[in-house]
């Protein structure tokens, strides 16, 4: 079980990373995460839907995901609540506090989508869910020391130096664990080390001396990780490639509930685009085209939208004549009206939306959980995704739709004019020839690169990295 000091130290990389050096060894690998918390999901081949970083993970173990791969999956909805995806359903909401209290009543499901992982791979790479050292949330826990007790699972402690106070980060964990827990931990690993690595190896030997965990590696910071999708929104300003020359401006809101965002990945990727992140207090800058993302609470964040003046950046975007598209929870915000008459996201009650496209979304409690196949119909390029939503959109702008699925059902709706259009479709841009055609129609030229082997050839290297910096034998060895 690869455990952090904190979040965003690397964990999610290097499982993945270290499930593709073991895959090519010729290893049954699976990665599991007991819980997760990320608004960028990834839906299952059976319906179901787990965090991006599984998807990522299980890709490089060379299957399919599952949704015993993330059996806990909170995609916050608020400040304090989230939604609860339990082996890939919907489970249920509760605010943070409440959800102490529900943690016990979960691990049955946590132990069970384990056992079922060990049962087909010889390694299962474990990972874990934000600080070790978090122990005021000790009682209950499942996804740190709490699982790694119940499942007598051996621990990798890993640090990131590029935030700095690796050494006290490392040898604080161990000082406030309890005994049993500190018990556990095998070894350690220091991520992201710039520079000369010579440099750091007393403190290496530091560690290792005060903490009585085997020094495992001292990794160097992979610069190609941005090429990788992020799992959490506080990296998406690193993962972005900007390009101030490129042909065709795009324009991104970051809404607080921002979800889905890989969506954006592919066009980031393409050098004739720049593509640029909005952060709130920004105005929305003079562009070609404003992308309205995903969105894990719709009506919450088009109140933001308005809150930041957004809507009124984009009321001149469109006078002066730009493009406008929506994905999942941006399309719901570009209609006329989002009721919520449930309260599925909050209290019952309805907004008026930005009014931009002739329809109207009625959130429901279903939630559209399938993978998608089919043409473009502006100019018949295939493409793949998926749908995760919960919500209905119907209109007269949905007659003049975006996509046909290979069943014949037509999706998305555009404006008469076709400047201002949305979809439900996520993993839309990842397919080469559709963006290909998106690009063209806005003016910029495709690089014909692919997307998806641009991801193969990164976890390869990857792996390359992990292999020349890890002493993955004497982790292997340490396993159970």
């Amino acid at each position: 079980m690869l455990q952090g000091t904190g979040s965003s130290v690397g964990k999610s990389v290097l499982t993945a990373g270290l499930a593709r050096a073991l895959t090519l060894r010729g290893m049954t690998v699976r990665p599991f995460k007991p819980q997760n918390m990320s608004n960028n999901a990834a839906v299952t081949p059976d319906g179901g839907e787990i965090g991006r970083a599984q998807a990522l993970q299980a890709r490089a173990c060379g299957v399919a995901p599952s949704v015993h791969m993330n059996p806990v999956l909170l995609k916050p909805q608020s400040e304090t609540g989230s939604q609860i995806i339990v082996q890939g359903r919907v489970f249920g909401t509760s605010k943070a506090r409440e959800y102490q209290a529900l943690k016990p009543g979960l691990m049955p499901y946590v132990l069970d989508s384990f056992a079922r992982l060990r049962g087909e791979a010889e390694i299962v790479l474990v990972e874990g869910a934000g600080s070790a050292s978090e122990i005021n949330l000790r009682t209950n826990d499942i996804a740190n020391m709490g699982f790694a007790r119940a499942t007598d699972t051996p621990v990798v402690l890993i640090g990131d130096i590029d935030r700095g106070g690796v050494i006290a980060s490392l040898v604080g964990t161990r000082a406030v664990l309890e005994a049993a827990d500190a018990a556990l931990i095998q070894g350690f690993i220091v991520n992201r080390m710039r520079g000369d690595l010579s440099l750091f190896a007393a403190g290496m030997d530091a560690i290792a001396a005060r903490t009585g965990w085997a020094p495992l590696g001292l990794v160097p910071f992979f610069a190609s990780m941005r090429d990788l999708p992020a799992e959490d929104a506080a990296d998406l300003g690193d993962c972005m490639n900007r390009r101030p020359g490129g042909r065709l401006r795009i324009a991104v809101p970051m809404l607080p509930g921002i979800a889905n965002f890989d969506d954006l990945d592919p066009l980031s990727a393409e050098p004739d685009v720049d593509l640029m992140m909005i952060a709130p207090g920004t105005a929305l800058p003079v562009c070609d085209l404003v992308i309205l993302p995903g969105s894990k609470a719709t009506i919450a964040d088009l109140a933001w939208l308005r809150h930041e003046g957004w809507d009124i950046d984009l009321a001149a975007h469109h006078r002066r004549g730009g493009r406008i598209l929506g994905l999942c929870g941006g399309y719901q915000m570009l209609g006329r009206r989002i009721a919520d008459p449930l309260g599925i996201e909050g209290a019952p009650g309805e907004m008026a939306g930005l009014g931009l496209l002739e329809v109207e979304t009625v959130l429901t409690p279903t939630k559209a959980l399938l993978e998608v196949a089919g043409t473009v119909l502006a100019d018949g390029t295939d493409f793949a995704g998926f749908e995760m939503h919960m919500g209905r959109t119907t209109g007269p702008a949905t007659d003049r739709a975006l996509l046909r699925f290979a069943d014949g059902r037509l999706e998305g709706a555009s404006s008469a004019d076709g400047r201002v259009s949305g979809t439900y479709v996520h993993g839309l841009f990842a397919a080469d020839p559709a963006r290909a055609g998106f690009l063209r129609r806005l003016g910029a030229v495709p690089s014909g690169r692919s997307h998806e082997a641009g991801v193969e050839a990164t976890l390869d290297a990857l792996a390359a990295h992990l292999e020349a910096h890890i002493d993955i034998d004497r982790l292997l060895s340490l396993a159970r």
